[in-house]
């Protein structure tokens, strides 16, 4: 097992053998909504074709306009393809006391409307959705809603506006299952003053919402989601080879058209790529969110002349942003600059790492990279592991349970035959939050095998990664962040040419870092290491081994240390209990 220091190139996905299509991406986005949306696109085809009555379909989708918008094109498509001049309602006609209602509609009437029609109902008034009866002046009128004009048609409906108006969804289902229009009186304590005969109605019924939404529905109406079509809409494009690259990049040519923008140049793609990557913190994948990538290609717009994009005006966009949204993130950072936060990027201490977090605050719309002082002391006891922050309520759940993982890693390599003679207190320094999640149970196992030890690390690299119970080193979240964090500490105080990183190897696919830290990397001024094992990052951190066959290794180090402390256990002992202890060890 070793460790691999990564080249510069690796820092960012590579986009050199895609600029052939780059520069021939084709202004013509026909067939892009089913190359990249294939499951959704089969679904809605189902979903326009069914005979079944009702047609109910259920779709996985943010609740934003825009996406609402894109389900009702494509229905429109759909609908347009097989188009139909059938018309459906008819004419309700009052003459004083009576009301009559008849089917056959026509332009003229009333309540006619054409079939195929697709509406969108992101958030709506029950008053705008079935209609009304009017009373004014002793004159009465009825007024058609959004259901009357997609008879025959298809409504789409935000599952938000279904779940927090009960009432109103509660008619709509009776109306969507009966197939007919009851008119209902506006004032509940009053009856109509005529009789107004129902209208028969037929429409299909798509509800829009997110996961969370979609199983609260699926719990409140579990039979009308057995029956209904389901898909949902693939936020991220799963790059494999050359076809979804150019899928995606017709794609974005779609979002560009919707808004307005012209021509795209060749070198504008790469850079969105990276920016991308950023967003899904995947190499091998990119975002189809037309929200996001519609604010990437107007924040662009507005440093372009002439309305096309090209990669200077995205990356003057991208810098901009960061500065506007850097002010919580410089602070944090002055916070270490000044000593008032204590974080040591010069020296070897013994059982004390750097750490890497990921800062979220509420209400701020930037995540960003900290370096977090881990400290671990071990004195005479009998193998308590004491996790401050659990004790203190200030350690979630997931954090305690990497603590327990990487302690039982430990101990399964130490092969004790009896207690651990030393007790040890792990805590995060200067911490005044909730700590949680196990992306630090590599750098607190190496502060713990340090103290064990009292062999110091290198305080010039931080760590981040979560450990298993064999030692494994596993994949964690943020590292763009974290390295970008600790890296302008570094810079900001001096490269040394020393500083650097070590993360997961299983990580690297997930990097996408600034020019800044690249540029440190290619001068040999800053280092990122990659590591799969605990046993790979301990000889960075404290250059020497965990477990060697021949001389002096980390491992027999501690092993060391245990046995001479229970020999000066033995020599305090009365001498019937060390002669019981001899007696059972032979």
């Amino acid at each position: 097992m070793t460790s691999t220091k990564l080249d510069w190139q690796a820092l960012r996905p590579q986009t050199d053998n895609y600029q052939h299509y780059f520069s021939h991406v084709t202004e013509d986005t026909s067939g892009c909504f089913e190359k990249t949306q294939a499951r959704l696109a089969n679904g809605l085809q189902a979903f326009s074709q069914t005979t079944a009555e009702p047609a109910m379909m259920l779709v996985k989708i943010a609740e934003y306009g825009q996406y609402l918008t894109l389900l009702r094109d494509r229905l429109t498509q759909l609908e347009a393809d097989n188009p139909s001049s059938q018309w459906c309602g008819g004419q309700y006609t009052l003459e004083g006391n009576q009301a009559r209602y008849r089917a056959f509609a026509s332009p003229e009437d009333n309540f006619a409307c054409q079939s195929g029609q697709v509406s969108v109902a992101d958030w709506i008034e029950p008053e705008q959705l079935f209609g009304c009866v009017r009373l004014f002046q002793e004159t009465l009128t009825l007024e058609p809603g959004l259901i009357h004009r997609l008879n025959g048609g298809t409504l789409i409906i935000s599952l938000r506006a279904v779940l927090t108006q009960p009432l109103m969804w509660l008619r709509l289902k009776q109306i969507f299952l009966s197939q007919q229009y009851v008119w209902l009186s506006p004032d509940e304590t009053c009856a109509l003053p005529i009789s107004i005969p129902a209208m028969p109605l037929k429409f299909r019924l798509l509800i829009a919402g997110d996961r969370e939404a979609l199983a609260e529905f699926q719990e409140m109406e579990p039979e009308l989601s057995t029956l209904a079509i389901y898909s949902e809409f693939e936020e991220n494009i799963q790059i494999v080879d050359d076809e979804e690259i150019a899928d995606w990049c017709q794609w974005v040519r779609s979002v560009a058209d919707e808004a307005g923008i012209g021509a795209i140049e060749a070198d504008f793609w790469p850079e969105l790529i990276i920016e991308s990557v950023r967003y899904t913190g995947d190499q091998e994948t990119l975002p189809l969110c037309p929200c996001w990538l519609s604010r990437q290609l107007q924040d662009a717009v507005i440093y372009s002349e002439d309305n096309g994009l090209a990669a200077s005006q995205l990356k003057s966009a991208l810098e901009a942003r960061a500065w506007r949204e850097g002010f919580l993130a410089e602070r944090m950072q002055d916070e270490i600059l000044l000593d008032q936060v204590l974080i040591n990027t010069e020296d070897e201490v013994t059982g004390q790492i750097n750490g890497l977090s990921v800062i979220e605050f509420p209400g701020h719309p930037r995540a960003f990279g900290e370096p977090a002082r881990i400290s671990c002391v071990v004195h005479p006891g009998d193998g308590e592991f004491t996790d401050v922050e659990r004790k203190a309520e200030l350690g979630g759940n997931i954090h305690a349970k990497g603590m327990m993982i990487m302690q039982a890693w430990l101990v399964s390599e130490l092969e004790l035959e009896q207690q651990l003679p030393f007790s040890a207190s792990m805590v995060f320094e200067q911490s005044y939050s909730e700590v949680d999640g196990d992306s630090a149970s590599l750098a607190e196992l190496c502060a713990l095998i340090s103290a064990l030890a009292t062999q110091p690390i290198n305080q010039q690299i931080a760590v981040t990664g979560s450990v298993d119970q064999f030692g494994n080193v596993q994949p964690v979240g943020g590292l763009n962040e974290k390295i970008e964090g600790f890296f302008q500490i570094c810079q900001q105080r001096g490269l040394s040419g020393k500083q650097g990183v070590i993360l997961p190897a299983s990580n690297t696919r997930h990097l996408a870092l600034n020019d800044e830290v690249i540029n440190a990397v290619r001068e040999q001024q800053f280092h990122i290491w990659t590591v799969s094992h605990t046993e790979d990052a301990l000889p960075l951190l404290m250059q020497k081994s965990w477990n060697t066959e021949q001389g002096s290794c980390l491992l027999r180090t501690i092993q060391d240390r245990i046995a001479q402390m229970n020999q000066q256990d033995n020599r305090h002992r009365p001498w019937p209990l060390r002669w019981l202890n001899w007696f059972n060890h032979n």
